[in-house]
């Protein structure tokens, strides 16, 4: 029912965007563009997309950056690592996979949302 004013989507698939309080600020829900369209403000969040895929491309610029100089000085250079997962070989189809790691419960049930970072 009113499916066209909910861009097709099925009751699943509106509900899983739906904001949750007390999550992390990295939280894909959380996206201000993904808001702003939502409530039909499409040039609004046409704008602010553009604003978060030239802050992530300045990001990836930077630590590209960093590895490069690191590589050139002989130092050791940390790569971009997630939070909350970790990429290991799965055992059965020895495809690299990422699996949780822990760490994510305990920062929402304690609201320390510190390690990450501004994404948005």
């Amino acid at each position: 029912k009113y499916a066209e004013n909910m861009y097709y989507f099925s009751e699943l698939a509106l509900t899983l965007n739906a904001p949750e309080n007390g999550t992390a600020p990295t939280d894909s829900r959380r996206r201000p563009d993904q808001r702003l369209m939502e409530n039909g403000r499409w040039d609004e969040a046409n704008a602010e997309k553009q604003r978060l895929e030239e802050k992530q491309r300045l990001s990836r610029k930077r630590r590209e950056a960093e590895a490069a100089r690191a590589t050139e000085d002989g130092t050791p250079c940390d790569p971009y690592k997630p939070l909350w997962f970790e990429r290991k070989k799965d055992p059965v189809t020895q495809e690299l996979v990422h699996v949780y790691k822990g760490g994510y419960w305990e920062s929402k049930e304690k609201q320390d949302w510190s390690l990450c970072p501004d994404i948005f």
